[in-house]
């Protein structure tokens, strides 16, 4: 997938935020853009700013949680600019700032809905598809550096569960793509200007409609002055390009990752203290058996 232009990406949570960069940066490289999100009014303005780029490009409405949306998006966007060959599945809502004991069920199910089933959702429908064709591909889901560790005082269990989540399904998918021509990426991001402490407001009625959820306060002041969204969406093109699995956009938690992997390996090593007294019991024991 070195030469993008004249392809199709499907771009979900395409609406503002890294989904929109993303959809700018595919734009610019030639790609034809069909754009997803839940939202009609900012979906248009979206669709506007990368048709102002050139971009052969599509806006369909789309709920990410649910199955059949999804397919319908897949098939609107192959009947408008052909053949699928990138499929990002970005769209992800926050749930920050609440004890997981707490979480309302309604909650729960919005955040595994959007952030897990979504990308699940994503992968059965467009993987089949850009196999068809059998001109290769690239698939990329949006986890975060919150799959990766929990930031303490954070209260992201909940969210970061869906995102430890993505990066197990990206994983797998790459084994199961391997020798396809179907690339695979995590994308990583850690603080980026966008709209994501503000997703309640977009959350459908079926699972208790919008709302405002305050607990997410300290994430917007955490991310106001974080990466612009173009320069992720940039990002990716370079690691579809490069064929990249694992996509940071940061540095600085490198020593969050380094300090969760040092506990695990802590971990092992305290298993390894434990087979070993096992196996001394087990010779002592033997020993005192052959002796009576």
């Amino acid at each position: 997938m070195q030469d993008l232009a004249g392809r199709t990406a499907i771009v979900t949570g395409a609406a503002s935020g890294i989904g929109l960069g993303m959809a700018r940066a595919f734009a610019q490289v030639g790609m034809n853009v069909a754009l997803c999100d839940i939202r009609q009014a900012p979906l248009d303005r979206a669709l506007a700013e990368v048709r102002g780029l050139g971009a052969r490009a599509i806006a369909i409405v789309t709920d990410v949680s649910e199955r059949a949306s999804v397919e319908r998006a897949a098939v609107e966007a192959e009947r408008e600019l052909g053949r699928i060959h990138v499929a990002c599945n970005n769209a992800g809502v926050a749930m920050h700032g609440v004890p997981i004991e707490t979480l309302p069920a309604a909650d729960w199910d919005w955040v595994i809905g959007v952030n897990v089933y979504g990308v699940i959702h994503g992968i059965q429908t467009f993987v089949p598809r850009i196999r068809a064709h059998g001109e290769g591909g690239h698939v990329v889901n949006t986890a975060s550096i919150g799959g990766f560790q929990i930031h303490p005082g954070w209260h992201t269990g909940a969210y970061s569960m869906t995102k430890y989540a993505v990066v197990a399904l990206s994983e797998a998918l790459d084994q199961d793509l391997a020798d396809s021509g179907i690339g695979v990426s995590v994308l990583c991001p850690a603080a980026v200007a966008t709209h994501l402490p503000d997703t309640a407001d977009s959350r459908p009625v079926r699972l208790g409609g919008a709302h405002t959820r305050e607990s997410n306060h300290f994430l917007r002041d955490a991310i106001k002055d974080g990466l612009a969204p173009e320069e992720v969406g940039w990002r990716v093109v370079n690691a579809i390009r490069g064929r990249e699995f694992f996509v940071f956009t940061h540095t600085e938690p490198r020593q969050w990752i380094e300090q969760r992997h040092r506990r695990i390996m802590d971990a092992m090593e305290s298993a390894e203290r434990w087979k070993a007294q096992r196996l001394e019991a087990g010779r002592t024991a033997a020993k005192q058996r052959s002796a009576r």
